[in-house]
């Protein structure tokens, strides 16, 4: 018999949607859910236990758990937005549980499939004990939320959401993954090679729960297959499986391919990461250019005004011979300047004024943005044209990658 283990978060529709799970809906419109045998369901989640008067669904669950825990880190980050300028970034407790890297990650249990299954009393004694263990060892950064038996469809399983969490660097507990499993002492599977997609901890951890689950379905006397089946190969774990046969492609690759995959990583920046860079740059830029053009628009109309004040009070003391006339005009030419000195004051401060204004701000520094983002875009899209050896690479792994997803 086969155990079944898989995890997700989202699919084509978005993130997995939790009302499925807790029979939220209307079952009478889904023909692969019997509604006879949909009130023999059972149901967990982290408030209220197992119990047939829920007063909370699942959804009411999660929010509530996301409230209680994430709020100080969502309220926090908020207020670091605002003070940077960055208002549109700020986010909701529900933006942050619908997000697709930081809402639950979903867990399907089964045992079995539609032709020989056990019963269903023992899913749940396995299940149950799965889920303790889980919690003994992992309960400190990932929290068990809510569970699902279906006994309405045509193999009894389980459907388990938990929310991986750990302290930022402001000592907030917010939803992390990795953090959470690098604190829980879990290491990349090939410790020698750089994090990313086909090396991460998460595999670790999914390698681990794998053969745990395995472990207590053999306790309790259950014939298992220990190496599932998964894309024509044996495996422990789908992530294993992708990860073994890198490997044995990476034996064949040479010394060049090698050196082009490490510069293309270098080279190919996340757009998160480049997008932030920007935001950052544009900023800095954006400060610096007002006050050079502040200080220089300043400058050259003040030098300006000086030379046609000087112009015209030549002209007027070339025209008059009177001693005391000329000193009278010079006296007022001395006081026009002043006056042109408190102008240029009152200019600059004005300038300064309207260049730093918020909403004028913003309209700039999004355009030196859009700007700065097709210049960064036309220079890697040069970079491809020139190298296609790499584009050539990136573009391998990625088709090798999705052959097994």
């Amino acid at each position: 018999m086969r155990a079944t283990r898989h995890n997700g978060r989202s699919g084509s529709h978005g993130t997995y949607n939790v009302k499925h799970n807790d029979r939220n809906f209307d079952v009478k419109n889904s023909d692969h859910i019997c509604e006879e045998r949909a009130a023999k369901n059972i149901y967990w989640d982290c408030y209220q236990g197992i119990c047939e008067e829920r007063t909370m669904t699942f959804s009411e669950v999660e929010k509530r758990f996301y409230e209680e825990h994430y709020s100080d880190n969502v309220n926090a980050q908020n207020l670091r937005n605002e003070e940077a300028g960055h208002k549109e970034r700020n986010r909701t407790i529900n933006d942050v549980l619908l997000y697709k890297k930081t809402c639950p990650e979903e867990t399907l249990l089964q045992l079995g499939n539609i032709d020989k299954t056990v019963p269903v009393l023992t899913l749940r004694e396995v299940s149950q004990e799965y889920f303790e263990e889980f919690d003994k060892r992992f309960g400190s950064h990932i929290h068990i939320l809510d569970w699902a038996l279906h006994l309405d469809e045509t193999t009894p399983h389980i459907h388990e959401r938990h929310v991986f969490d750990a302290s930022n660097q402001y000592g907030e507990i917010c939803p992390m993954q990795d953090k959470a499993l690098e604190e829980l002492g879990f290491e990349l599977p090939d410790p020698a090679k750089p994090k990313g997609r086909y090396n991460n901890r998460k595999m670790t951890f999914d390698a681990t729960c794998r053969l745990m689950f395995l472990e207590i379905c053999s306790k309790h006397g259950l014939d298992i297959e220990m190496e599932p089946i998964y894309g024509g190969a044996s495996y422990l774990e789908k992530a294993d499986y992708i990860v073994q046969k890198l490997r044995n492609e990476n034996e064949r690759l040479t010394q060049e391919n090698e050196q082009l995959k490490d510069k293309n990583d270098e080279l190919m920046l996340k757009i998160s990461d480049v997008e932030e860079l920007i935001d950052d740059v544009a900023n800095d830029a954006y400060t610096m250019a007002c006050e050079t053009v502040t200080e220089t628009v300043k400058e050259q109309t003040h030098m300006a005004d000086m030379r046609v004040i000087d112009d015209a009070e030549g002209k007027i003391l070339n025209a008059n011979k009177d001693p005391a006339k000329k000193k009278i005009i010079t006296g007022v030419f001395n006081i026009i300047r002043d006056s042109f000195k408190m102008v240029r004051n009152t200019m600059h401060n004005a300038i300064k004024k309207t260049l730093t204004n918020e909403e004028v701000k913003n309209r700039n520094v999004e355009t030196i943005k859009a700007k700065a983002h097709d210049s960064i875009m036309t220079r890697l899209d040069r970079y491809k044209e020139k190298n296609p050896a790499v584009t050539k690479h990136k573009k391998g792994i990625q088709r090798g990658g999705k052959e097994h997803e």
